[in-house]
């Protein structure tokens, strides 16, 4: 019996397009993996669909001028239609309107209440007077009650990642109108998450995941509290309560209940009701979730939790892939600031498989990576088309020129050949390893290194100066058989990666199925046979020329500004005021700045060496994105001179400079004439 895996991405939330950043996070690694396992012939149920409920759509519907569902309905068309452009193939796309979702949903909040998990708590809620309505969270803007930061959402902060009620924000007011907010008391269900602390530490302390994923996890687990469940809303799955009229529950608590309501209604599709069940109540079941860091506390601790209370054995995630954040050309994609690809232009220019290779290429799986179009360029030209496309084009392009284009029988082995064998071996042994491990930067790598070694093993044996030497056609055809075992190979590894042009390669090598057909050991030793003709060959990738990439960095520069021309600048709300003797309590100074470097491991500090007229400070300063350390030197800044010592990354910083900031631009308050310890009031 086949071994069942439960794949899992987390819903795309229907509010807008997805980019390349969610792509890189949740779908192209549990893609890739679901193909690999597929391909080992493992039985594979990769399920998805989208986010539709929540605040966040019924705000962006309003300034639509639509109805939430009208909304959700358009974004989830085009993000379907961009998993089928990038060849994402979900066993079952559903979404959280779906008839499925519902009955579910209320079926845990019944359990977690009838179990004593649920209790009702009279709150404050920030209200709109103007409105005349309680505003839900994703409504609200305000400053941050971990970071300071003065535009968080209402339940979290984009900035530091904190979660928190509404009301814990500093001067909170409507994202819509920018009016300031009271309070009033209304009534919420809250989950007890705190009575979950017990199960849930041998739960992580079990899990053989990433050391970051489990110290965060761990981090929620510890501060862990009773949480609000439900809304004042209309839209959403409704509250099976008769005191619960007019409530929803909040979309973090029914969203992730979609991955078994999706099941459900994909076993309903095809016929067999009852199958769902071996994937969620199956014990030998696999269960493996891929997310981006920002959904780890939901899907470690918050999910499981709820499965933990309820009544019903579903299975707990066995494997939690989080993956860091993929940034556009350093900075985050963000659609009103114009940082982003159009997709739709993409496709047009470019092909699928280009862009699965350089996201795994540069994944984000312990640290956040970035999309470049130099870096696309480079790795397109370089390695699908100079690694990849060369071993495969002169391979064949040779046996079309020397063999009659058939497949030619290899005859004696020499010490080379047992080499290069051996080599095809432990890399694609390597490679497996890789994509069970969820490491697909490092199988990518060992992709191209398999392309590498048939290059210089073709390059070794010479088989040009075979064909010319008297005697030579024996050498030449076992050379030219094993390296159509080596392309064999190559195209068994980067199917799960690259799976359009590895069936091109393969029907190049005579085979008229698919790869899917087989699993990855039959692939491996499927003899070649030799006689076979093979067809014409022709090239897998062009090389992508320096004129289009250029035209790609032009473009995305334009919308960026063009963007932000339309952008009010983000201001800050003034702070309270303080009286005059707070302020005269600062000591400002003018300081030159003899001395600047970069702090090692950090990529926003400098280290400054400054001249405050009666001594010499080290001061570090947040600004290394916005100057280099050479253009520093004999500035002469304003200095907070008496702020008391702190110590960052190991170096004491004695004081600070002054700077101003408005959304991503930075500048030091300079002067020219007065001298260093001069006094600013």
């Amino acid at each position: 019996m086949k071994k069942k895996i439960l794949i899992t991405s987390a819903l795309p939330y229907s509010n807008g397009p997805l980019h390349f950043g969610h792509i890189a996070g949740a779908y192209l690694p549990a893609d890739c993996y679901a193909r690999f396992e597929r391909l080992r012939g493992k039985e594979v149920l990769y399920i998805c669909g989208s986010d539709e409920y929540g605040v966040a759509i019924t705000l962006s519907a309003e300034q639509a001028g639509k109805t939430p569902q009208e909304h959700s309905e358009g974004f989830h068309q085009i993000n379907r239609e961009l998993f089928k452009k990038l060849g994402i193939e979900f066993s079952h796309f559903s979404r959280t309107t779906s008839p499925e979702h519902p009955p579910i949903v209320q079926q845990f909040f019944q359990d977690l209440y009838d179990n004593g998990f649920i209790e009702s708590h009279e709150t404050n809620q920030l209200y709109s007077e103007a409105d005349k309505r309680f505003l839900a969270d994703r409504y609200v803007v305000g400053i941050c009650p971990k970071c300071d930061y003065e535009e968080a959402r209402g339940d979290e902060c984009p900035k530091c990642g904190a979660s928190f009620e509404a009301t814990d924000l500093g001067n909170p007011r409507s994202k819509l109108t920018g009016a300031s907010l009271t309070t009033r008391k209304t009534v919420h269900w809250f989950l007890r998450f705190d009575l979950f602390k017990e199960k849930l530490i041998p739960f992580l302390e079990s899990r053989p995941w990433k050391s970051n994923v489990l110290a965060f996890a761990r981090s929620y687990v510890d501060e862990v509290r009773p949480r609000s469940i439900t809304r004042d809303l209309e839209w959403g799955v409704p509250v099976p309560l008769k005191e619960a009229e007019g409530k929803v529950f909040y979309v973090w608590f029914d969203a992730p209940i979609g991955y078994i309501s999706a099941t459900i209604e994909w076993a309903k599709q095809i016929g067999e009701p009852e199958k769902w069940k071996e994937y969620w109540l199956g014990a030998q079941t696999k269960y493996v979730q891929f997310i981006g860091k920002d959904n780890i506390p939901f899907h470690a601790v918050f999910f499981p939790a709820m499965i933990m209370g309820q009544n019903t054995p579903y299975k707990l995630v066995d494997e939690l892939v989080a993956n860091e954040f993929y940034l556009l050309e350093g900075k985050q994609f963000s659609k009103s600031e114009g940082w982003l690809l159009d997709l739709d232009d993409f496709f047009k220019r470019f092909h699928a498989d280009q862009i699965r290779y350089t996201i795994a290429a540069n994944a984000p799986e312990t640290a956040d990576s970035e999309f470049s179009w130099k870096d696309f360029q480079s790795r397109c030209n370089g390695e699908l088309v100079g690694k990849f496309g060369n071993l495969i084009n002169r391979v064949l392009v040779f046996i079309q020129n020397h063999v009659d284009g058939k497949i030619p029988q290899a005859h004696e082995l020499e010490e080379e050949d047992h080499r290069f064998l051996n080599e095809i071996s432990r890399l694609t042994q390597e490679i497996e390893e890789s994509f069970a491990s969820y490491r697909l930067r490092q199988a990518t790598q060992l992709i191209m290194e398999l392309a590498s070694c048939g290059n210089a093993y073709f390059d070794k044996k010479t088989p040009w100066k075979e064909a010319k030497r008297e005697g030579g056609r024996p050498v030449l055809e076992t050379t030219m058989a094993l390296c159509l075992e080596g392309l064999k190979s190559l195209a068994c590894v980067s199917y799960p990666l690259i799976p359009d042009a590895a069936e091109k390669l393969w029907h190049l090598l005579g085979f008229s199925d698919s790869l899917a057909d087989y699993t990855w050991k039959e692939i491996l030793s499927l003899p070649l046979e030799a006689g076979k003709l093979l067809p014409k060959p022709y090239l897998l990738f062009q090389k992508i020329e320096d004129e289009l990439i250029e035209e790609e960095i032009q473009k995305l520069q334009k919308m960026h500004e063009k963007a932000m021309e339309r952008k009010e600048p983000p201001y800050a709300p003034l702070k309270k005021p303080i009286e005059f003797d707070d302020f005269c309590k600062l000591d400002f100074r003018v300081g030159r700045i003899e001395k600047a470097e970069k702090v090692p491991k950090s990529k926003k500090l400098l280290q400054l060496e400054v001249d405050i007229g009666l001594e010499k400070r080290t001061l570090l300063s947040g600004i290394s994105q916005h100057y280099t350390p050479e253009e520093l030197v004999g500035k002469k800044v304003i200095v907070v001179a008496n702020l008391k010592p702190s110590k960052i990354m190991g170096i004491e910083s004695q004081g600070m400079v002054l700077a101003g900031s408005l959304d991503h631009s930075l500048e030091l308050v300079t002067l020219d004439d007065l001298p260093a310890g001069a006094e600013i009031s």
